[in-house]
């Protein structure tokens, strides 16, 4: 076996996100793996989220598996770590720019308008929100254990500039092309940006480990597999 075939996952999350979401990805792929959990401080920095993910990783050298905003977590960890990963998959993720943040890597309208919302509302969208949006193609059952356990984030996650940074060489990205949360558009430039030259694509919304983890978790195989 390669090196890349044996090197665990570290799965990073979308915001806000519970670690048994990829439960089914995870009992699907025969190596070790983690799911990463943050501090959500209401202080936490971008790179105190960054310092927290890699007190948890599973080895001294791993693949990064990073959905939503877990991709910025995941360029800030590549900028203070970059010799500590084998791969990063993006999975509907945000790559922002160098000095970008989440938030500034959107269109400008939406930015604006997240923005405002996030600076009196916080980081905990409405109800109606992570139904309509992040759990658009879900069943009643993960819906409603979802919105029962989403949990707020630092501001600080999706305003904070990613530094600069060094990619591995092994780089993919999945676009979820039904998502209603980071547009597949979106997601091709945020592909772009990480340099992805493994892609691939699932018909999903922004939750295709829920949606669709068998497709996930081939997908996963193959980008570890990949020479």
């Amino acid at each position: 076996m390669t090196a890349s075939r044996t090197t665990p996952i570290l799965f990073l999350s979308g915001a806000g996100l519970p670690a048994w979401i990829w439960d089914d990805v995870r009992n699907s792929l025969h190596v070790e793996s983690v799911v990463a959990t943050y501090p959500r401080r209401a202080d936490a920095t971008l790179r105190d989220y960054a310092d927290a993910v890699l007190e948890q990783t599973p080895g001294r050298v791993f693949t990064i598996v990073a959905h939503s905003i877990g991709g910025v977590v995941a360029s800030e960890i590549a900028a203070i770590a970059p010799e500590r990963l084998d791969g990063i998959l993006g999975v509907a993720a945000s790559m922002p720019g160098i000095g970008k943040s989440f938030l500034g890597a959107m269109p400008t309208p939406q930015k604006l308008v997240m923005g405002l919302i996030m600076r009196f509302a916080g980081t905990k969208p409405p109800e109606n929100a992570i139904r309509s949006g992040v759990c658009a193609g879900l069943g009643e059952a993960d819906t409603s254990r979802i919105v029962s356990q989403f949990e707020p984030e630092s501001q600080h996650l999706y305003r904070d500039g990613v530094s600069a940074r060094t990619f591995p060489a092994r780089r993919g990205y999945v676009v979820t092309s039904s998502d209603r949360v980071i547009p597949a558009a979106d997601q091709r430039r945020h592909a772009t940006e990480l340099g992805a030259e493994f892609r691939s694509e699932l018909s999903t919304g922004h939750l295709p480990m829920l949606q669709d983890p068998a497709s996930l978790a081939r997908i996963v195989g193959e980008f570890k597999t990949e020479s």
